[in-house]
């Protein structure tokens, strides 16, 4: 994977277009080629800690749902997922029926979903490698993502090193911003209860001050 330093300055609707209509390397088919990882694992063993698996879960971004998949082995059946890639409908149900019979999911952006999802509607939510690519134009959907959560909110993404507000350019395609997750989810008004190495990122767990 090559990084190098943004010269364009992308709208939010190129942003959301470069995923939606992702083939090839890190989409759906992709990952589900790839299948649950050591990341699926420290997602759920974070939600076991916290919540437990009679939580409802979000992931945001979920792809062809192979982290999800991992979490309904694990005993966890209340299981929800959005993604703006329409071809992960597809592999999802191909991939991991059980999956698709059992759990939720909207494939749509989440900027056009969010606002009309009930206060504290899911007991916990996670994103990997997904708030990392949202637009600066779209970073509300942050306040938002703490609104719709009752417990815990975890967040598997890029530390910056540097300018948080450098621009990075993966393989000459989409880009990568650099944020301050802790910062901005405490900000936000939640406490940082958890954070855990993820490979090349980092696990952030937040949780409401009285949860």
């Amino acid at each position: 994977m090559r990084r190098g330093r943004d010269s364009h300055v992308v709208t939010p609707t190129e942003v959301r277009d470069e995923w939606a209509e992702r083939s090839g390397e890190f989409s759906p088919a992709y990952y589900a080629h790839h299948g649950p990882n050591a990341t699926s694992e420290l997602v759920r063993e974070t939600l076991d800690e916290r919540v437990g698996s009679a939580a409802s879960v979000l992931e945001l971004g979920c792809s062809s749902g192979r982290h999800l998949a991992h979490l309904l082995a694990n005993g966890y059946d209340d299981l929800h997922g959005i993604e703006v890639n329409e071809d992960a409908r597809e592999v999802l149900a191909e991939t991991y029926p059980d999956l698709g019979d059992e759990g939720s999911f909207h494939f749509e952006a989440v900027e056009e979903w969010i606002e009309g999802v009930e206060t504290d509607r899911y007991d916990a939510l996670y994103t990997v490698e997904t708030l990392q690519h949202l637009h600066p134009d779209s970073e509300w959907v942050f306040a938002e993502l703490v609104r719709i959560t009752d417990s815990l909110l975890v967040t598997v993404e890029h530390d910056p090193e540097g300018s948080e507000s450098e621009v990075l350019r993966i393989n000459d395609e989409f880009p990568l911003y650099h944020r301050d997750w802790s910062r901005i989810f405490t900000d936000l008004g939640l406490d940082e209860v958890a954070v855990k190495p993820a490979g090349r990122d980092t696990l952030r767990a937040f949780s409401p001050p009285d949860a």
